[in-house]
């Protein structure tokens, strides 16, 4: 009576052990989830509640005009601000990526941790960024946990599921793509290692029929997740699984002879039709790629843990392990590809980091527990019986995590009555006993020093790893685009010129006037301002993007037919050459050149530049000196300080005094960050150079001799 009250009492320690641990991981999550939601919180503090960067306001605008809908509860302002620091807390769903599908709790929560505080998922889920990638993140990887799930489980429940969460990532982002290509590589790579199963097949399948259906409803994607070369790659994976299915199918009805005759004539007619279009995924052509200290900058330490993170994936390999490192060879290539994957690059690095530091914490903390236990025993003769058994119980506790059966023999063997087979057994474990556990006591145990100090050296670099991630949000990633500030001796200088001049354009303009800039400010004109505008972020035609970069690449009298062509009213420049602000239209103007070129060839790079030399000084060419992009920047710029200094070039202009015929300037910001000028009428301009002319039937014929000089028509 007393084995079964001791087995029920050991059942009841487990259940309060699983209870409390299950409590105190909720607990720790609640506390990564308020450190995650405060140290976003650096851009409301230090700053206001603003918009940051210049694609958000898009969705600004979206859920403005939702706001005022009939049956809209969109509370406002406040909630578009913080509406990607509150989204981004879902990231804990990594928590059941790893729990019980890649390595366990601890790793899990580990990996919680340190996405809550990675440079990288910051800088798009700070206060203020109310952009599509806080939302995506989540989906990208709730995806990822739903495949290894049907993976691990092979149920049709978690491959719906899968389907539905890959749905939903179409719907958030454009990123989808890297999953209908990451998942196809590692259902190949299964295939060529020999890891096919029926799980692999319906985490697969569905995922393809019903996750392309589903794709194809969104407006933005539609027939395009057929058609484009993107796709394709899941659609080809898609046959070879059936092939492969289809092959192990008739090898379980053949017998191994004619199996072999039957894959000897499959393969000679296969041979001779070979898959000739591979989709090759390009970079986009305005994303740069990322330089090292970038790297660094975004994951910090982490980019040392991930190593060791692999090796733990690889001890023992499985389905999940496998894709997690896929996942992350896969990220890292994609991210040196443009500087804005690292997005994608940030929860692989953060998943294997966290893995890593729970492998190595249970191996230098399990380290000090038996080697304090054998510090403290009483005995000689006691210690080496205590050694010898924790040394055996160590080895039994690694055992039954690998082994499942040796569980079922303990529960089995109270109930065997015949001693031959007790004894069978006893010489099997005997057998067993000294092989194994030398080799993983020398894996799993590490003198006491080296764990000590091992623990110690783990929780310097978490500390670095903190002060780095609170110094990145607090001063890296808070400061919005749109409000600008800087440090000098004087202190903390703040540039509000941008909202200074929307709010100009909004109060002394006429709702109906067409703002013509360059297309990174269409957003946060037509959002602040309510004016129209003639190119913003979603502007798909390149056509009309190149008109407007012709027009700023042309002279003065031939930009303002342009403009005027379009009904253009005001026409917004970005200067930074009095204040130091390297992001001016100066600094984008060859682009402007580049694309507007590549529509109307009498637009060409070489005729603004000076020996392959991109230069606004006395060594400018003609051209630049006198184009309208220059005249707009450089008007009265040398009233500043009589020499006309570019402090983002360094150099004094070339072309210092003159003056505009076609436009007038209305209005500049105090600190000549943004410049707004008008149109001139027509009329005006007719009337103040041909003064010596009656009437207007020869400004008419001017008129039209005007527009039929017209350079992009």
């Amino acid at each position: 009576m007393a084995e079964p009250e001791s087995s029920t009492a050991a059942a009841g320690g487990s259940r309060l052990r699983n209870a409390c641990g299950g409590v105190l991981c909720a607990f720790t999550l609640l506390l990564i989830g308020v450190l995650a939601f405060s140290i976003r919180l650096f851009s409301v503090i230090k700053y206001e509640s603003v918009i940051h960067e210049f694609d958000p306001y898009f969705n600004f605008r979206v859920t403005q005009v939702a706001k005022f809908s009939k049956h809209s509860v969109v509370s406002g302002d406040c909630l578009c601000v913080h509406c990607s620091n509150i989204l981004s807390k879902r990231f804990l769903g990594y928590l059941p990526f790893n729990k019980g599908e890649a390595k366990g709790t601890g790793a899990g929560l580990m990996a919680a941790a340190i996405l809550a505080m990675v440079p990288s998922y910051i800088s798009r889920s700070v206060a203020g960024s109310y952009d599509n990638e806080a939302v995506a993140i989540f989906a990208l990887i709730f995806t990822f946990y739903l495949y290894v799930k049907t993976l691990n489980t092979g149920s049709l429940f978690y491959a719906t599921l899968n389907a539905l969460s890959y749905f939903y990532m179409v719907c958030s982002w454009g990123g989808y793509t890297f999953i209908i290509n990451l998942i196809p590589i590692h259902v190949l790579l299964c295939i060529v290692t020999g890891r096919y199963s029926s799980r692999l097949y319906i985490a697969y399948a569905p995922l393809v029929i019903l996750g392309t259906l589903l794709a194809a409803l969104v407006p933005v994607v539609g027939f395009n997740a057929v058609m484009t070369s993107e796709h394709f790659a899941s659609f080809l994976v898609f046959i070879i699984l059936h092939v492969v299915a289809l092959v192990y199918y008739i090898k379980g009805l053949l017998t191994p002879r004619l199996f072999k005759v039957a894959m000897t004539l499959v393969i000679t007619v296969g041979l001779t039709y070979a898959s000739k279009y591979i989709p090759i995924i390009a970079s986009v052509s305005e994303h740069q790629p990322p330089t090292w200290p970038s790297y660094f900058m975004d994951i910090n330490v982490l980019a040392f843990l991930i190593p060791a993170g692999i090796i733990s994936c690889f001890l023992p390999l499985s389905d999940a392990s496998s894709f997690v490192v896929l996942y992350l060879v896969t990220a890292v290539y994609f991210s040196g590809v443009m500087v804005r994957l690292m997005l994608v690059l940030a929860p692989a690095a953060c998943i294997l980091s966290g893995i890593a530091l729970s492998e190595a914490f249970d191996v230098l903390t399990r380290s000090v527990k038996y080697q304090l236990s054998k510090l403290f025993d009483d005995s000689p003769a006691a210690s080496g019986d205590s050694s010898a058994e924790s040394s055996s119980a160590s080895t039994v506790s690694t055992n039954s995590a690998k082994n499942e059966t040796r569980p079922e023999k303990t529960e089995t063997a109270p109930k065997e009555k015949p001693s031959k087979k007790n004894r069978k057994k006893e010489k099997e474990v005997a057998e067993s006993v000294p092989v194994k556990p030398k080799k993983e006591k020398k894996l799993l145990v590490l003198p006491m020093e080296a764990s000590v100090l091992g623990i110690l050296l783990l929780i310097v670099l978490g500390g670095f790893y903190v002060v780095h991630c609170v110094w990145a949000a607090a001063e890296a990633y808070s400061a919005p685009s749109i409000v600008l500030t800087s440090r000098s001796r004087d202190g903390l200088h703040v540039f509000d010129d941008f909202r200074e001049a929307y709010a100009w354009l909004s109060h002394n303009t006429d709702v109906d006037d067409k703002v013509a800039s360059w297309w990174d400010y269409g957003y946060q004109t037509t959002a602040m301002a309510n004016r129209t505008v003639i190119v913003d972020n979603n502007t798909w035609n390149n056509t009309h993007i190149a008109t407007v970069g012709t027009a700023m690449s042309s002279p003065e009298k031939a930009a303002w037919e342009i403009f005027n062509s379009l009904d253009v009213k005001y026409v917004l420049v970005v200067f930074g050459g009095l204040v130091g602000y390297p992001s001016d239209d100066i600094n984008k103007f060859l682009w402007m050149v580049r694309i507007g070129g590549g529509v109307f060839p009498h637009i060409k790079e070489p005729d603004y530049l000076r020996d392959g030399n991109y230069r606004v000084d006395a060594q400018g060419t003609p051209t630049m000196l006198n184009c309208l992009m220059y005249k707009l920047c450089y008007y009265r710029f040398v009233e500043t300080d009589g020499k006309g200094f570019d402090r983002v070039r360094g150099y004094e202009i070339g072309k210092k005094h003159f003056k505009l015929t076609h436009f007038e300037e209305v209005f500049t910001t105090h600190h000549w960050m943004v410049r707004i000028y008008k149109l001139k009428p027509q009329k005006n301009r007719v009337r103040g150079k041909l003064k010596k002319l009656k009437s207007g039937s020869k400004a008419s014929s001017t008129n039209a001799a005007g527009r039929k000089k017209n350079p992009w028509q």
